[in-house]
């Protein structure tokens, strides 16, 4: 609707700066607070990298080969993450681990600028508010059960109601 390489930008300035918040965070309130927002950041890269690869890359080798370094990326990323956020916290201290996305998120922003070419969906979406507050509905309440659970118990009215909440926004969700 507004363009792959403007959400991609939006993400990658979201992300880095609420990473140079939560470095700066005067409480556990306010880290939680910039963390949420460094996730709205995430949330705007990850779907729009792939269509971005999609679409840069039209020819089936290259477009493998552009998944295949994403992938490797993704991967070592997810890999070395805990090692080196381990050591920083160790050697620096915890507030470091912002950092580092800090020179990482502007590399991006400005190799994005220059090469990655702006494209969009020639016919955009209609927006779906309903699908949307129902998978809202079902993850939402999934994800607090699973988090509760342990402490509340399985038959707890909380946890009945969770999955109440959850039965009924994936029936609505179906059926919709």
């Amino acid at each position: 609707r507004i363009g792959r390489r403007r959400v991609f930008q939006a993400g990658l300035v979201v992300f880095t700066v609420s990473s140079a918040l939560c470095s700066m965070a005067p409480s556990l309130s306010w880290l939680v607070a910039f963390r949420m927002l460094q996730a709205v950041g995430g949330s705007m890269l990850n779907p729009v990298a792939m269509s971005i690869i999609t679409n840069t890359f039209t020819e089936p080798k290259e477009r493998a080969r552009a998944i295949g370094v994403w992938g490797g990326v993704v991967g070592i990323s997810m890999a070395a993450g805990p090692v080196v956020g381990g050591l920083l916290v160790q050697s620096v201290g915890w507030r470091s681990i912002f950092w580092i996305n800090l020179p990482v998120g502007l590399a991006a922003l400005l190799l994005t600028i220059r090469y990655v070419p702006e494209s969009r969906a020639p016919e955009p979406r209609r927006p779906d508010p309903v699908g949307q507050l129902l998978v809202i509905g079902v993850l939402g309440a999934v994800t607090y059960a699973i988090i509760e659970t342990p402490g509340a118990g399985w038959d707890s009215p909380l946890i009945i109601g969770c999955a109440a909440v959850a039965a009924a926004s994936l029936a609505g969700l179906l059926y919709y």
